[in-house]
């Protein structure tokens, strides 16, 4: 295991990636990257009431968010990452296990190969049948790499779900 999920009963979202880069494997933290916007979304949307840090990635679930990876057993750029090494039914067992209120992929990526449906959009995603009751979002990825194809709405509107 890359990272090590950071996940507990009773949280509202669990956030998963594809898989943890070459940055946060190397520093043992998820979203450690130059550049990635991960942390400093949590508190720009509401998400978490102050700005964390890669190294507070321990702290999330007291505040109600889980973090988990889609494949867990390798780590570089998505583009390195071997098709085998990508879990979608273990993230179901996960999910199913610790039952979140919602399971936000921070990239359409990671939605798309955990859902297996390569037209999905970012936003609120239709229900899903191995995930009753759960509300499931794909986001736009925060990588840095990534800042070209970026939209703040769909953070901002899970954000809004949250507060309800």
């Amino acid at each position: 295991m890359i990272l090590p999920d950071r996940l507990r009963p009773g949280l509202d979202i669990v956030f998963c990636g594809t898989a943890a880069g070459p940055v946060s494997a190397k520093r043992g933290l998820y979203y450690a990257g130059p550049g990635n916007r991960f942390w400093p979304l949590l508190a720009e949307t509401g998400l978490t009431p102050r700005r964390l840090m890669p190294e507070d990635d321990h702290l999330l679930p007291d505040f109600g968010l889980g973090l988990t990876d889609l494949a867990k057993t390798a780590s570089g750029t998505d583009a390195k990452i071997p098709a085998q090494a990508y879990d979608p039914e273990g993230l179901m067992q996960k999910i199913n296990q610790y039952r979140p209120r919602a399971l936000a992929f921070t990239s359409l990526t990671a939605a798309r190969l955990a859902l297996g449906n390569a037209y999905l959009r970012p936003g609120l995603q239709p229900a899903d049948a191995r995930l009753p009751g759960l509300e499931i979002w794909a986001l736009p990825s925060p990588s840095g790499s990534a800042r070209g194809h970026f939209q703040l709405g769909p953070w901002q509107a899970l954000a809004d779900w949250r507060r309800g």
